[in-house]
């Protein structure tokens, strides 16, 4: 086996694993865990600004960074109208996020992974190393590209915020109960 084949072969369990992980938390009774969404949140915040802070450079990338986080929100705040809230026995305080939602943004994030690969394809084909590079320094630099990252970053850091809000509405209402997370 050549080896520039053999960094995609190690690369597709790793991807595979993300995305039943992804799969995994946008179905179904999920417990609400404060401290790793709090740090989502800072996380996705400060990877985006990052981008954003590369992305000024240029107004067209801005411009899709910007529209992506728009749309982020958008769906972070129909997705939070979607969810549902429930007291579980077990797992005490849970979220059950609209499957259509996850659905959607597991869709996108396939879509995203295939599309790159795509890209990469032909350089990964050539054993000589000679194919010059597809789109070269475009495929990180498309106002595409920026949009659907800042799509990903708008809705995690929309949804996280408001499950952590409603959560925190839905204990003040209890009276005598204490926070379980």
């Amino acid at each position: 086996m050549t080896p520039h084949f053999t960094m995609p072969l190690a690369l597709i369990p790793v991807i595979i694993f993300i995305v039943w992980r992804r799969v995994r938390t946008q179905f179904g009774l999920q417990p609400i865990r404060r401290n790793k969404m709090m740090a989502r949140i800072v996380i996705f915040a400060v990877i985006g600004s990052l981008i954003a802070s590369v992305a000024v450079h240029d107004i067209r990338l801005m411009e899709g960074l910007a529209g992506g986080v728009i749309a982020g929100v958008a769906l972070g705040l129909l997705g939070l109208r979607l969810s549902r809230f429930e007291l579980d026995p077990v797992k005490g305080d849970c979220y059950v996020p609209n499957p259509y939602m996850g659905a959607i943004i597991t869709a996108l994030l396939l879509a995203r992974l295939v599309w790159r690969f795509a890209m990469l394809s032909p350089q990964l084909q050539d054993p000589t190393g000679a194919t010059p590079p597809v789109h070269g320094p475009e495929i990180g630099q498309s106002p595409l590209t920026l949009a659907m990252f800042g799509l990903f970053v708008g809705y995690y850091i929309c949804y996280y915020a408001g499950l952590l809000i409603h959560h925190q509405r839905i204990v003040r209402s209890r009276p005598g109960i204490p926070d379980q997370a």
